[in-house]
Order: C-alpha cells, then structure tokens, then sequence
C-alpha cells in the first residue's frame, strides 16, 4: 500500500535518515500512541518517569505492564513459540526483557 503524507520541513529532515525504516517507525508510533490511554505502563519512558518521581515502596510493588501491554507481549511469546518472530519484533521483545529488568530491580 502505498500512503501519501503532508509533512513540516523539519520532520522531513528528521526522517530522511530513517526513510528505509518508516513501516517500523510507523508501527512502533501507533503502538505507543494505542498505549497512552492506558493504565499502567507501557514502555520504558513511562517505568523511568514512575521511578524518577521517587514512589513509595507500596506503589512500586503495585507497578503492573498495562493490558495492552501484556497482549502485545503475550503475543510475542506465542508467536515466538509457532512461527518465529521478524527482526523488529525481536527487538521489541528485547526491549520488553530489559523493560521487566528494570522493573524487578525497582521492586526487589
């Protein structure tokens, strides 16, 4: 498919380094996008903010991956499991384990 976008000058220049990756970039950006309105966290920027506020010991045991997050991972381990995952998606799920890295660290 082929899609056709108005953009600023200065997201184009931003992008042309990346202009072999934009499918990855486009999906990476709405998986996040998907993320936002979710409870919980949802990737690494959300877990570093939570901890950089300095939460209570309570609140860091209560920290839980959003729901979507979870399918999204859930998925990952099933397809890994079948079929085998595409490069993006093994850099996702490496993103994921240092995610949950960071996270058992917080809480231990």
């Amino acid at each position: 498919m082929q899609v056709t976008f108005d953009l600023p000058d200065e997201v184009v220049t931003q992008i042309q380094p990346f202009a072999d990756k934009l499918p990855q970039i486009l999906e990476l950006g709405l998986r996040e996008l998907n993320a936002i309105s979710q409870v919980g966290f949802s990737g690494i920027p959300e877990v570093l903010e939570f901890l950089a506020s300095l939460p209570s010991n309570e609140a860091i045991i209560a920290l839980r991956p959003s729901a979507s997050l979870q399918d999204r991972i859930s998925t990952l381990v099933a397809k890994n499991r079948t079929t085998g995952l595409t490069p993006a998606e093994e850099q996702l799920w490496q993103g994921y384990q240092y995610l949950e890295h960071i996270v058992r660290m917080a809480k231990a």
